[in-house]
């Protein structure tokens, strides 16, 4: 691939153009520690969703997910395509709540609902715990990526030219704050999803795929199943794939959408969606930007992605990197001028997941470590400072991390698993009383012995491991719940004036300030089913079309419309003012 004098003005444009909005930006985010890490709470719900699917379209994610359909086909995207299960979840139970908490992070959110020595801990360790070590791990990867992307497809140095993207990706997040990163993840969304639309098209219009038909003739019929099946691959010839193994499925939307703590995924919500969803304007804003993040998210954005790393396994069969195939097609099927925009929209990509890392984590380590215990009395203007010196620490911390990752997909599998089994009690401590500050620490100890004893003792595989974390993590925390003391009430019954939870789980605490309950969880439930109904038919029936089934595609479509106005409907009126 040549890049041309045109290539590299529109990539000059890309890199440059959020460090500009950086720094028109600048003097806001510098009032207080609201505007920098939360826009002062004034996104509306089309800005702040389109960052949130911005923020998970990473130059990692594509490669990714060529390595999970080479090795399962289209059914090995169950590894992240059953989490809409836990994102309509957030959506439906937790959005609202996530907008009238009044914190500045979700970890400042302990401290909101626990209370002692043990929140304090608590808070602190997830602080730093998740604003340096997985967020260098998270940054680590999406460099990986970038990295082999470059070097594949331009023959540039694995690392000079990532760490010029992760220095300027550095320099606006840390000059703008979070209102400054989601308009560049506005513009980078849309660049992004251009040129990866355009480089389907090339290369399945390319005489060597010959289009969605090419494709169906030149692999085998199980690399195009939705569904767990038995796998026809062919010994030797063309590119053949495995079909998932049923236990995996089971696993991956039987246990892990609920149960594993994942960055973008957390059950609950969490990190950098909840950042997202306290960022917005009203409770009606925050429950649209998730939904429109959950759509975008599952159902329209990774089609281009799936067309590409169709076609890699058809063009170069028995690559021992497979990832590796997404990048080959970038090279060698994109026609002159295109190259430009093709590679300017990875690093769109890769530029605004950094972004959003660097200021979700350093978030945690300004406001839940440095403010909460270092140096409570600090000024906003000493803490402006503090974060983004803060930002510039992680960026070369990160940096380093990269060196020592081999694959965008093990990086994925690793936190998938070491956060097994905390899930339940992210959901629980909204909606049951009796949780503690000291359930949350007992899931996080006994899921991470699982992880080291499933990864050091067993061969057992992932997600096969989850069947062992999962149950004993939760066994643990529960029986740590119930043989310890409850929170003092008079932090319960602020917390639930302040939050108004729905359901029966707060009736004790009802009951002393003699309340009337915020309500029912049934139609909340209700909405639940039919939004992942939703979502899931949206899925199918842009998979049929995809695939020429016109007609079917359509009725699933129309269908999760349907779907989606009847769940809107039956909505409780609270759940937006």
């Amino acid at each position: 691939m040549t890049f041309t004098a045109l290539d590299w003005l529109i990539l000059t444009i890309i890199l440059v153009a959020p460090v500009g909005i950086g720094i028109l930006r600048s003097k806001l985010a510098s009032r207080n520690l609201s505007q920098y890490f939360l826009a002062g709470q004034s996104l509306p719900w089309w800005l702040s969703g389109t960052s949130m699917v911005a923020t998970t379209f990473a130059a990692d994610t594509p490669l990714a997910i060529t390595g999970l359909i080479a090795a399962y086909g289209l059914a090995g995207n169950w590894l992240w395509w059953n989490a809409a299960l836990g994102s309509v979840l957030t959506v439906v139970f937790f959005t609202r709540l996530w907008r009238r908490v009044g914190v500045l992070t979700d970890v400042e959110f302990i401290e909101l609902r626990y209370t002692g020595r043990s929140a304090a801990i608590l808070r602190g360790t997830r602080a730093l715990w998740l604003g340096i070590p997985v967020n260098c791990l998270i940054i680590g990867w999406v460099n990986l990526a970038m990295a082999k992307i470059l070097s594949i497809a331009l023959g540039w140095n694995q690392l000079d030219a990532v760490f010029v993207g992760l220095a300027l990706a550095g320099i606006y997040s840390a000059i703008t704050g979070l209102r400054g990163v989601v308009i560049a993840d506005f513009m980078q969304f849309f660049i992004a999803m251009v040129g990866t639309s355009a480089l389907a098209y090339f290369v399945l219009a390319s005489p060597d795929v010959g289009g969605i038909d090419g494709l169906l003739v030149q692999l085998p019929s199980s690399t195009f199943d939705l569904w767990p099946a038995s796998s026809d691959g062919l010994n030797g010839g063309v590119a053949s794939a495995i079909a998932l193994p049923l236990s995996a499925f089971i696993a991956y939307l039987g246990i892990q959408w609920w149960s594993t703590w994942y960055p973008g995924q957390e059950p609950g919500g969490g990190g950098y969606i909840a950042q997202r969803i306290m960022a917005t304007r009203s409770e009606k804003d925050a429950l649209l930007a998730t939904w429109w993040f959950t759509v975008a998210h599952y159902c329209i954005r990774p089609w281009p992605w799936i067309l590409v790393a169709l076609a890699s396994l058809a063009l170069y069969p028995g690559l021992s990197d497979p990832e590796s195939g997404y990048v080959l097609v970038i090279r060698d099927y994109l026609p002159v001028g295109w190259a430009g925009l093709v590679i300017g929209a990875f690093f769109a990509a890769f530029m605004s997941t950094v972004s959003t890392q660097l200021n979700w984590g350093t978030s945690y380590v300004v406001n839940d470590w440095y403010k909460r215990f270092i140096n409570p009395a600090a000024t906003e203007g000493r803490l402006i400072v503090i974060a983004r010196v803060v930002t510039l620490l992680i960026l070369i911390l990160s940096a380093s991390v990269t060196f020592v990752l081999e694959s965008v997909r093990q990086a994925w599998e690793i936190m998938l698993e070491s956060g097994a089994g905390i899930g339940l009690v992210l959901i629980m401590r909204w909606y049951w009383w009796r949780v503690t500050a000291v359930s949350e620490i007992a899931a996080i100890l006994a899921s991470t012995v699982g992880f080291i004893v499933m990864r050091t003792m067993t061969t057992v595989p992932f997600p096969d491991t989850l069947f062992y974390i999962v149950p004993g993590t939760t066994i643990c925390w529960v029986l740590v719940t119930l043989l310890t003391s409850p929170e003092p009430i008079d932090r319960l019954v602020a917390f639930y004036v302040k939050v108004r939870p729905s359901g029966p789980g707060w009736a004790p605490v009802i009951a002393e300030i003699e309340s009337v309950p915020a309500g029912p969880l049934l139609p909340l439930f209700y909405c639940w089913v039919l939004g992942v109904l939703s979502i899931y038919a949206a899925l199918i029936g842009i998979y049929e079309i995809v695939f020429d089934a016109w007609l079917f595609g359509c009725i699933f479509v129309l269908a999760s419309v349907g779907l989606m106005l009847v769940a809107n409907r039956l909505r409780p009126n609270d759940a937006s003012d």
